[in-house]
């Protein structure tokens, strides 16, 4: 069996065991996650940049370090919540346990929980969960991008779609408002002007959209580590293409896009 058929419960020993463990993972903090999603006494705080934090952020991501430290206690791991830890092995974990932290506070059910692998300073794999919808995908280098829907346990390979037209596209990002923040909002403006319509489905949802060819391009204007290092392989894996506005395929930018590849260039020339 080729490894684009190798299906993630049969990933075994690849990488030490380490792809098993990341679904593991994310599945152990999504259900942190939604432990506390709509719940009465959830209490809001404020981060030192103004962004709302809870406590279902700090203690899936708590729960998260502290299941992949006592396998692979050599690891290096980055959380939004609680920093960097560096290790020796040369693998690195990134964790968002809530991306889309306001959708969260608010009832939507469009947050994710992102797991990332890293090894030598470039993801190899990643994963996108919804917990609230009960949708996963998940991506490793060589061995496709598979999505699990509902209270189905089994994977089915994820694709990107075939439009290639933008008039034919679906087009999602995350907040408007953000464009403004790096004086992009013409450039929003044209890509929504072009699609065949657009919607804020962002966050990690809109990577998961994309991966799964549900939509066909997805722009975020900013974006930090731990937004993007599951995204890169997911969406590659996926068929699709991530890069920076630049152009660059990197999870190391302040910004980024993801499309199924064929409408890439047209999105790239409007970003630029």
């Amino acid at each position: 069996m080729s490894n684009s058929g190798l299906e993630p419960s049969k990933w075994g020993s690849e990488h030490g065991g380490r792809l098993v463990k990341l679904i593991e993972g994310a599945d152990l903090a999504a259900a942190v996650t939604l432990q506390y999603f709509c719940g009465d006494s959830l209490q809001v705080e404020a981060k030192a940049d103004d962004s709302p934090v809870t406590v279902a952020d700090r203690t899936a991501e708590a729960q998260f370090r502290k299941f992949i430290t006592e396998s692979f206690p050599d690891d290096s791991l980055l959380g939004e919540e609680w920093g960097e830890v560096l290790g020796s092995s040369g693998y690195r974990w990134v964790v968002d346990p809530i991306d889309g932290t306001k959708s969260f506070i608010a009832g939507v059910p469009l947050y994710s929980t992102l797991v990332a692998l890293e090894w030598d300073g470039e993801p190899i794999a990643g994963g996108i969960w919804i917990p609230a919808l009960r949708e996963a995908v998940v991506a490793s280098r060589g061995l496709g991008c598979w999505y699990r829907s509902g209270s189905q346990q089994d994977w089915k390979r994820a694709a990107v779609s075939q439009k290639s037209e933008m008039g034919e596209s679906i087009f999602v990002t995350t907040a408007i408002d953000s464009y403004s923040q790096v004086n992009a909002l013409a450039k929003f403006e044209s890509i929504q002007s072009e699609a065949w319509f657009t919607r804020t489905w962002g966050d990690g949802y809109g990577y998961l959209l994309v991966a799964t060819g549900r939509a066909d391009a997805m722009v975020d204007p900013i974006v930090n580590p731990w937004d993007v290092a599951a995204i890169k392989p997911v969406i590659e894996e996926a068929g699709g293409r991530f890069t920076d506005w630049e152009g660059v395929a990197t999870s190391r930018s302040s910004n980024a896009v993801g499309t199924n590849g064929r409408i890439h260039d047209r999105i790239l020339g409007i970003l630029r």
